[in-house]
């Protein structure tokens, strides 16, 4: 059995709170934007989905559509025509009480909690999930998915959800999640069965 999963990554707002994200002290924004509330698509997200809608709306012929049940997420994937099926599986990264934080505002409060959990993958001290948990909660709706051979399954989620998704599908160690930058509206795919996932990477069309 062949199967062909494509990641769409949702765009993310430049509000003012998005940009206090950006600004974050320690230099770590791609890590701060996980602790970002869920915001619908602000003026500047639409316009990059419509210039990037080109190329993405021919994915929209898959035969299975998702999407992450955060407003961005399914609001990217009604503009690109994909009519998605939430997924709770799909969910952002489960910050406990950290969300809503900077990473920056966690460190000040809290610096031994925030090294415990950018070097342990197991380490949850938010109350929420750890990295692994994340990994191995996406893992598993990726490999129960109703796939048929020669199939093809679209899915529009959230950074940290690609992040994770992309480090199970390549058996890599959960620490490689923190060098996996997928871009707004970036396109990652994947392509194999359960347990057995290559990454595919593909010329500008």
């Amino acid at each position: 059995m062949h199967v062909r999963v494509t990641l769409v990554t949702a765009p993310l707002g430049t509000s003012r709170l998005a940009e206090r994200f950006a600004d974050d002290p320690l230099g770590t924004s791609r890590l701060a934007e996980r602790f970002a509330d869920d915001r619908p698509l602000d003026q500047a997200a639409w316009h990059a989905v419509q210039l990037a809608s080109h190329a993405l709306v021919p994915l929209s012929a898959a035969d299975l559509r998702y999407c992450s049940p955060t407003h961005r997420s399914r609001a990217t994937g009604d503009a690109l025509g994909f009519a998605p099926l939430v997924q709770p599986a799909l969910s952002d990264w489960d910050m406990g009480g950290w969300r809503g934080l900077t990473l920056g505002e966690v460190a000040a409060h809290d610096p031994r909690a925030v090294d415990a959990w950018l070097r342990d993958p197991r380490a949850a001290p938010h109350g929420g999930e750890s990295l692994l948990d994340l990994v191995t909660r996406v893992g598993g709706w990726l490999d129960t998915r109703p796939f048929e051979d020669g199939g093809a399954l679209v899915a529009v989620a959230e950074p940290a959800v690609v992040r994770a998704l992309l480090v199970y599908a390549l058996k890599a160690p959960p620490a490689t999640y923190w060098n996996v930058d997928p871009g707004p509206l970036s396109a990652a795919t994947v392509t194999g069965h359960p347990g057995r996932w290559s990454l595919r990477m593909e010329a500008p069309r």
